[in-house]
């Protein structure tokens, strides 16, 4: 990473896709230049229903940026939902050439070559490699060997796959919108720099995002990435269940949800009566209590943690989870969320209180904790996007048919 390197992350939602854009400052700290973002429905409960929409879309969103900062973009990192990756726990111990002289370069990109060289199954793509430890012949951890004397090394790290169908799909979006793919990464690793506090870095923490349809799921035992899915469920479901139940419009139950949010009825101060100004059942009253309201959202709330307990129960993953973070729009607006997961799955839950949250706007945060993850990889050669700082150039570069190998080529 260089100064001037400019990355480009984009997040393809359940409503819209935004698109988050940073450029390395003197400090070699990420500064946000841009962020767009445009409605999206291509994406349904994690699956692509539409490549044309979703294609459409981030068009629009590179359009936005590029008339925002005069900037040519001609290829971005994307997010991928969890329940598509699959990770492969790997370690290898690489010999040094020369003791004498120390751990050389070359040493180390052969070794980070040996840790991805593993057997994928057809159906998989290798998407990343996140490398947790590396350690020296004496036991000492060292976050670049590079110098150190050593007669060997272990690198520790997690191979990522990928489905091959999604990630053909995701090609052949990208390719429509005219802009190559530099990387491809799971949500809850591009997330967790940004949204766990110091501590929590360090800890077995399960982070939950829970987005419009879907909630990701990312299991960390301190450095190490050990799981993700997706469960396809979110807010928009909570909205859905009050909009069927109480007769009433979308709109009206979103309304409400913001208003009212309270993920359990035993927290209710003043049960006041609430007016329905859509309701098209005329054998009811349309006022209601607020308890009736909650109700509905404590029952999809509880079902969304259940799902979430039974999935990592049957992973053997439970018992070793010691705190359980959440972040999204899809929850963190509604009021005792935290309670009401702690209550089903027996764990500790908070609201993110990572440092980075607050400073950039929710809808952002996926793209820009994307743009974070890659600028601080370790030992990449290049991370930068392809940018022409010539705006008035107008041509598309040609999309490659295979995924970038931006770690370690």
């Amino acid at each position: 990473m260089a100064i001037g390197d400019i990355i480009v992350g984009i997040d393809i939602g359940t409503t819209k896709v935004c698109l988050g854009a940073g450029e390395v400052n003197n400090f070699g700290q990420i500064e946000i230049i841009c962020c767009t973002s445009y409605k999206c429905n291509g994406l349904k409960k994690g699956k692509i229903v539409d490549e044309d929409d979703i294609s459409l879309s981030i068009a629009k969103t590179i359009k936005q940026a590029e008339e925002e900062t005069e900037l040519k973009i001609n290829s971005a990192y994307v997010t991928i939902p969890g329940k598509y990756v699959t990770i492969v726990q790997n370690s290898v111990q690489k010999e040094v050439k020369d003791k004498f002289t120390g751990v050389t370069h070359k040493d180390l990109q052969n070794a980070i070559m040996q840790v991805k060289d593993i057997e994928v199954p057809e159906n998989k793509i290798l998407i990343d490699v996140a490398i947790n430890q590396v350690m020296l012949d004496n036991g000492k951890i060292v976050t670049d060997p590079v110098g150190s004397l050593a007669s060997t090394f272990t690198i520790n790290a997690q191979v990522i796959l990928a489905e091959k169908d999604y990630v053909r799909k995701l090609t052949s979006i990208f390719r429509k919108a005219g802009v190559e793919i530099d990387g491809i990464i799971p949500v809850a690793l591009a997330e967790r720099n940004l949204v766990l506090d110091k501590n929590e870095l360090y800890d077995n923490v399960m982070l939950l995002d829970v987005g419009a349809e879907n909630t990701d799921i990312g299991v960390f035992e301190g450095d190490v990435f050990k799981y993700t899915n997706t469960i396809p469920l979110g807010g928009n479901n909570i909205t859905h269940d009050i909009a069927l139940v109480l007769n009433i419009s979308e709109e009206e139950a979103e309304k409400l949800k913001r208003q009212y949010g309270l993920a359990l009825k035993s927290f209710i101060d003043n049960d006041n009566e609430i007016m329905l100004n859509t309701c098209t059942d005329e054998s009811r009253s349309k006022v209601i209590k607020s308890s009736e309201l909650i109700e509905i959202m404590e029952a999809r709330i509880e079902e969304i943690f259940s799902i979430i307990n039974k999935d990592i129960t049957n992973q053997g993953l439970k018992s070793r989870i010691n705190n359980v973070i959440l972040t999204g729009q899809g929850i963190t607006n509604i009021n005792k969320s935290d309670v009401a997961g702690k209550i089903a799955l027996n764990i500790p839950v908070k609201i993110s209180t990572g440092r980075a949250v607050s400073t950039v706007k929710p809808e952002f945060r996926t793209s820009y904790a994307l743009i974070r993850y890659i600028a601080s990889r370790p030992f990449a050669k290049s991370v930068s996007s392809k940018i022409d700082t010539n705006s008035k150039e107008n041509f598309w570069k040609t999309m490659v048919s295979r995924i970038k190998e931006f770690f370690y080529s």
